[in-house]
């Protein structure tokens, strides 16, 4: 009898051991390790950086596990493969929510470079001409950001009741310079400038090209759309990790930081983390 007692009063400290351990794994309670994936670009650059040593003063561990591609980085994210992505805004983790059916969520606004139109061959918005070849991103949320950096230049007119931040070709209503508008692969825009009137770059592509800057004729107006964020499976938002990542970007460190390595306005900079 007693042997028997024993033996059910083992199996159900072990059953309540178990429990407990997955719900600290699933729950993010007691979690010191933040899986990140990176992607090449400044983003990624700027959470290393400056976010990093923040959580590891709060006692956390990164790994950093870097992505080529940004889709890659989400689905691993989707997927628990990763925790955490820094380098895509709230239009394009949507797309990819709709597209994938994941349940992806921003934990807060993160410093973002502008997309903005660079010069190809000709050097100057006033050198434009009937037919110039004009490249965009192919993407669907850095196209829509591409079309309203045009409308901006008043190269095109998109649609009436359009939002800017869905804008597709199909949209446009007036291109009265016949304007030879291109889509293509982000990366390769910087580096067939060469052949091109015009390109819209997205910073992150201008960063990672090496691109000056400093060149760029005209910037984006920076949407709450095309905002950067930090991304994480909607599990998660209310881990404890999830909230000391989103009060590292809001902490007086990280603003200190910025004061000292935002040169020349690089980074816009979105109301929340001022």
């Amino acid at each position: 009898m007693k042997k028997t007692y024993l033996m059910l009063l083992l199996a159900i400290m072990a059953t309540v051991l178990v429990a407990c351990g997955g719900k600290d794994e699933e729950g993010g309670a007691e979690k010191t390790t933040i899986k990140v994936g990176t992607s090449p670009g400044p983003y990624s650059e700027l959470f290393l950086d400056a976010i990093k040593p923040i959580l590891e003063k709060d006692g956390y561990i990164i790994e950093a596990t870097e992505f080529t591609e940004l889709r890659q980085a989400d689905i691993a994210l989707a997927d628990d493969g990763v925790d955490l992505n820094v380098d895509q805004h709230t239009a394009y983790m949507n797309n990819f929510n709709t597209e994938s059916g994941a349940e992806l969520v921003s934990l807060t606004p993160i410093p973002t470079v502008p997309a903005a139109l660079f010069p190809g061959k000709k050097s100057s918005l006033d050198d434009i001409a009937e037919g110039d070849v004009i490249a965009i991103p192919q993407d669907p949320s850095n196209a829509a950001r591409a079309y309203a950096i045009l409308q901006k230049a008043n190269l095109i007119k998109i649609k009436d009741g359009v939002e800017l931040i869905k804008a597709t070709a199909a949209d446009i209503e007036e291109n009265k310079l016949n304007l030879e508008i291109v889509e293509m692969d982000s990366a390769q825009i910087p580096r067939t400038l060469g052949d091109l009137d015009y390109g819209v770059i997205p910073g992150s592509i201008v960063y990672a090209s090496k691109t000056d800057p400093s060149l760029a004729l005209l910037q984006e107006d920076v949407v709450k759309q095309y905002e950067l964020v930090a991304v994480v499976n909607k599990k998660n938002e209310d881990t404890e990790w999830a909230k000391a990542v989103a009060a590292a970007y809001t902490s007086d460190e990280f603003k200190a930081f910025l004061e000292e390595n935002n040169n020349e306005g690089y980074w816009f900079v979105p109301e929340e983390l001022k």
